[in-house]
């Protein structure tokens, strides 16, 4: 029996990794609105600002808004990982052109992920 929970558990953790997407995270700084999504309203963003701004790749003529992924660091210089995942939602459209990342984190979301050695890492992300 403790056989076959241990083999689920390992089919569901490489189920979860083959469907994430990998790419790149920096951090951008306030003011953080107006955003593309919601304009002004603070209310957008969610409780402990775990959000993101979006790169074209993702923001899909502006369905992205309100999406929410999972996330957590893979690498970066300086080992820069914690070891843990957060939950974020899509509040804007990347505010720099070219957006130097696939997603850019609010800094708390970003601290929330990776130590702050520098300003980019890469990233495994799945929408949830």
């Amino acid at each position: 029996m403790a056989l076959l929970f241990l083999a689920i558990l390992v089919t569901a953790a490489i189920s979860n990794l083959v469907h994430a997407d990998i790419g790149t995270a920096s951090y951008y700084n306030p003011p953080y609105i107006p955003t593309k999504c919601d304009g002004d309203r603070e209310e957008q963003f969610p409780p402990g600002n775990l959000f993101v701004a979006v790169s074209e790749g993702l923001w899909d003529n502006g369905a992205a808004c309100g999406r929410r992924y999972r996330l957590r660091c893979l690498s970066g210089p300086k080992r820069p990982c914690k070891r843990r995942t957060i939950d974020v939602k899509v509040v804007d459209f990347c505010p720099f052109t070219p957006c130097p990342s696939t997603i850019m984190l609010s800094r708390d979301a970003f601290t929330a992920i990776a130590h702050k050695h520098g300003r980019k890492i890469n990233i495994e992300y799945i929408q949830v």
